[in-house]
């Protein structure tokens, strides 16, 4: 909760000490990290923290949470890079106006962020998903004035929530079969969803919920385009926020769909796709910020691709993986920010010679581009050995990835080195801006990142009890020991990096033309997701415009006989469904001569409304309907009901006489045969709908009970011998007053009307002053 409610005093704070607010603002995610790293000892000895209350108990839903090794490792990552990140805003938005709505929007998105990590409830595990891409979008669209940022925050937010609305179909399918709500003792079940023959529904809507969320192909498309974010926001989204929580739910839910045929055929199938693809669009790329956005979509790719072959080594990798990916992406789009901050571009192109003037930037982007090129002596090199180890095999399959690792690792050497060392060595190039160091709050951060991921390849044997094996473990569902150690070691696994690393320092080389030939194949292909999410956006658009053209045409005659065909279906559906059609009633022996006067006088009643020669006529032959109704329960022993009748049939017929009176409209009813022979057909269909109800209805077995307990309580509760007011006043007295609250607010509506229609009956039509009779109009 801590993350919220520093939310809530940011704008006051920022108002009162500017951008230095980061300093204090960082100190929540800094103590959530302070926090959680207290648990490290307990979870490294393979325990497990939970914890909540009930919530909705007759459901079994509960706000609860679960710390385990993956949990507390992403927990860790999200608030100590979070600090770093507010940081890092105070400096780079410094002066910007709005600095303590984007402070608040971003301590949200950390919020959720953590909710969804550390969620056990199934509930609450949604409510935080859905609210990391509603805090996105209000990221990602900070800079609401450009339309740009508009259109990247509304499809990051139609993507991504779509996939959250399958990810609810799919936990409520998960939860049909275990009949558990809980992710801690879902874990215990994965037999016996894997054995369900709802299992493949399961997985496909997990599916949709993950690779939507962490960009998989071909749903890879929202996230460059959020590179119209301000960079912090790029930065935090791209190392350990949202973006990953797609690959937080595969990771978490292994030992439940994992250790089949399609988790093991389609996660690396997709997971490989969007590697190669995201790379290669990479490549394109002269913008530094989407140059890494791209490779953050072929890291996604790879952790997805680990998570589905499943083996003890892959998840050791995919382990390593995400804890290096999070300290090198996030360093590295620090520094591009900072670049564009003090040099006033992204353009590699345009870019160069910055070694001298911003030394320190330099720095930080050496040491995170050597990690993401998986150089010793850091927890990249762990990380990518890991990769090929668990990788490699003879076979047909295993060759087929491990070849398209090496082609996409070696692609991700490029951009790494692209990034950090094209900007600053070379000639120096003229800027848009005077190139100097920047402040400490740009630059502490990405050094930061950095220098942790060198020192957590120094300690492996520390950062493997504490971090990467608990992970490894909860992903697993079984105790996982990761030994790898920054030293070498010769086989495969070596081999294939120095294979990379050869084959990234051509392609580095070779940057150019790689570039302007992938820029010629897009622009052969054309057609690609991003324009076929516009061409989708656009068809629904039209769709919807058509439909409402149908449905809603402007007519009332339109909407009335629509609505009186539903009741009609409503009444006739359901008998003729189950054939629970009523028996046709006997005509009683004894019926009295008062008696069937009353229907006498309904049937004319009928007759007149049906042959009247104009509406007032009309109308008050309506009225005569409600009197006959109102004399019935009058001969039936209900008077003050039969008052009640007579009351509101009056009220009815003179209001409604009043106001044709007032309306400008034809005396008589001059619609054609046609529409006439419709309305007929649809009032005698619901007339008879309604009647076969009541018969149906009345032919049920009386059941006194709440007879009954009125006749008990009336008086003794409210005090009251006349049930039918009693009922009316105390026991159902709230529905009552909003009975009168709509006949008042009836009232004067039809006040008005009569008002409207008088002024406008007052206006001289012949008036000749051109002033009066605009005003008229």
């Amino acid at each position: 909760m801590l993350p919220f409610l520093a939310a809530l005093i940011t704008p006051w704070l920022t108002r009162r000490l500017g951008h230095n607010a980061a300093w204090l603002l960082a100190l929540a995610p800094a103590a959530i990290f302070i926090h959680f790293l207290g648990f490290s000892a307990e979870v490294a000895d393979g325990g497990i923290v939970t914890g909540g209350f009930q919530w909705v108990p007759s459901y079994n839903v509960s706000f609860s949470w679960l710390i385990d090794g993956l949990s507390l490792t992403f927990a860790l990552l999200i608030s100590g890079i979070g600090a770093l990140i507010i940081l890092y805003s105070g400096g780079y938005l410094k002066g910007h106006k709005q600095l303590g709505r984007f402070f608040s929007f971003m301590l949200l998105f950390m919020g959720a962020m953590l909710g969804v990590v550390i969620s056990d409830s199934f509930l609450m595990l949604f409510v935080y998903w859905e609210l990391t891409s509603i805090t996105s979008f209000l990221l990602i669209g900070f800079d609401h004035t450009r339309e740009a940022s508009r259109r990247a925050a509304i499809q990051a937010l139609v993507v991504t929530g779509g996939g959250g609305l399958a990810l609810l179909a799919g936990l409520l399918v998960i939860w049909n079969i275990t009949g558990v709500s809980q992710v801690s003792l879902l874990l215990n079940y994965g037999d016996e969803v894997r054995a369900s023959p709802f299992y493949l529904l399961a997985l496909f809507l997990v599916l949709g919920g993950a690779f939507s969320k962490s960009a998989q192909f071909p749903l890879h498309f929202w996230l460059p385009n959020a590179m119209e974010a301000p960079t912090p926001v790029s930065a935090y989204l791209h190392s350990a926020t949202m973006v990953k929580a797609g690959v937080y739910l595969l990771m978490r839910l292994n030992p439940v769909l994992g250790e089949t045929v399609w988790w093991e055929t389609i996660l690396p199938v997709f997971g490989g796709a969007t590697l190669i693809v995201g790379t290669l669009l990479a490549i394109r790329q002269t913008d530094l910020k989407l140059m890494l956005a791209y490779t953050t979509v072929s890291s996604l790719g790879l952790l997805v691709m680990l998570t589905g072959f499943g083996s003890e080594y892959a998840i050791s990798a995919a382990v390593l993986y995400l804890v290096a990916h999070s300290l090198f992406k996030g360093g590295l789009f620090m520094v591009a920010g900072l670049i564009d901050h003090e040099a006033g571009t992204r353009d590699v192109t345009r870019l160069g010679g910055l070694r001298k003037a911003m030394p320190v930037t330099f720095i930080a982007a050496l040491a995170g581009a050597i990690s993401m090129a998986g150089l010793p002596p850091f927890l990249g090199f762990l990380a990518k050995e890991e990769i090929y180890y668990a990788l490699w095999a003879t076979d047909p399959w295993s060759l087929a990835f491990v070849a398209v690792a090496v082609v996409g690792n070696g692609l991700m050497f490029v951009i790494g080195f692209a990034v950090a060392l094209k900007p600053f060595l070379g000639p120096e190039v003229k800027t848009p801006k005077h190139a100097h160091e920047g402040p400490v709050l740009l630059w502490l951060g990405p050094l930061t990142l950095g220098v942790a991921a060198l020192v957590a390849a120094l300690i492996s044997p520390l950062t493997h009890r504490f971090i990467s094996s608990p992970m490894a473990s909860a992903i697993s569902g079984e105790a996982e020991t990761v030994t790898i150690s920054v030293i070498p070691h010769m086989g495969p696994a070596l081999i294939l990096s120095l294979v990379t690393i050869a084959f990234g320092i051509v392609a580095y080389r070779m940057l150019d033309r790689l570039r302007a030939g992938m820029a010629s194949l897009l622009q052969t292909i054309g057609w690609g997701p991003d324009r076929g999410f516009d061409q989708f956006v656009s068809g629904i658009v039209r769709l919807s415009g058509a439909v409402t053209r149908i449905v809603q045409p402007g007519r009332l005659d339109f909407y009335m006989t629509a609505t009186f065909v539903m009741i009609a279906i409503a009444l006739f559906a359901p008998m003729a469904w189950y054939g629970e059609w009523p028996s046709m009633p006997v005509w009683p022996a004894d019926v009295q001569f008062h008696e069937l006067a009353v229907f006498a006088i309904a049937f004319l009643g009928l007759g007149a409304v049906i042959y009247a020669r104009d509406r007032l006529t009309a109308i008050v032959s309506l009225g005569v309907q409600g009197f006959a109704v109102a004399l019935l329960f009058m001969l039936f022993g209900a008077p003050d009901l039969s008052f009640t009748q007579f009351m509101v049939e009056t009220l009815a017929v003179v209001i409604l006489a009043l106001v044709m009176t007032r309306l400008k409209l034809s005396a008589s009813d001059h619609r054609a045969t046609r529409d006439k022979l419709i309305d007929m057909s649809v009032s005698l269909v619901c007339g008879t709908g309604f009647a076969l109800y009541l018969l149906a209805v009345t032919q049920q077995p009386f059941n006194p009970y709440i007879s009954d307990f009125f006749a008990a309580y009336s008086k003794i509760v409210a005090h009251g011998t006349n049930v039918v007011n009693v009922i009316l006043v105390d026991f159902r007295g709230t529905d009552t007053l909003g009975e009168i609250a709509v006949v008042m607010v009836t009232g004067l509506a039809v006040l008005s009307l009569i008002r409207v229609s008088v002024g406008y009956a007052g206006i001289k039509i012949g008036d000749n002053d051109p002033d009066r009779r605009e005003e008229t109009r």
